[in-house]
């Protein structure tokens, strides 16, 4: 099923890290169908959070789908190579996203190995941020772009997981967010516990 709009608009960001465990990130471009189960995942708590894009309601033209309605993509290129794709979330100008840090693939894994230029599947084929974005043909192009639509959205296939699998800790790569750096905001389970 579908994740609706609905469930985007949750105001509670270290809800929804923990909470997308488990749901799939699909794409579907020029007829091809990719997605995984998402396995990882960082909360960004808007103007409060020192490592959010939006901290001190700093207001950009990269940024700015961020003040938009949950529900929509946010992907911005990180040192000029790698594309990242993050959910937008809350309410209108509440500038809150989850960074989807990495899936385990489960559908078009072939198209997926191309676009990686691999030829076997291992945890690099979508295991960190840049390379989750390449496995699934996403692009900053797509920033802004309805999560509701038929292009990138979230499926719900009911994947039970253990909530104790569920593990926490900080944020990678946010070491000039002070305090805020060391915030166990990040989610993430072993790929193994899916089998």
């Amino acid at each position: 099923m579908k994740v609706p709009l609905e469930y985007y608009l949750n105001e509670d960001a270290l809800f929804l890290g923990r909470d997308l465990i488990g749901k799939c990130l699909m794409t579907h471009f020029d007829g091809i169908l990719t997605g995984g189960i998402i396995i990882e995942t960082e909360s960004y708590l808007g103007i409060e959070d020192q490592a959010c894009h939006a901290y001190n309601r700093r207001r950009t033209k990269r940024n700015e789908i961020m003040y938009a309605e949950g529900g929509h993509a946010y992907v911005f290129r990180c040192y000029g190579i790698h594309a990242l794709f993050n959910i937008v979330t809350n309410r209108k100008d509440h500038p809150h996203a989850i960074l989807i840090r990495a899936i385990k693939p489960i559908v078009g894994i072939e198209t997926m190995l191309i676009r990686r230029n691999k030829t076997k599947r291992d945890r690099t084929l979508s295991g960190g941020p840049g390379t989750l974005t390449q496995a699934l043909g996403i692009n900053v192009i797509h920033n802004g772009i309805s999560l509701v639509g038929n292009e990138i959205w979230l499926e719900d296939l009911n994947i039970d997981i253990d909530p104790s699998l569920i593990q926490c800790s900080p944020r990678i790569g946010i070491d000039y967010a002070g305090e805020d750096a060391h915030k166990p905001w990040r989610f993430f389970v072993n790929p193994k516990d899916l089998e």
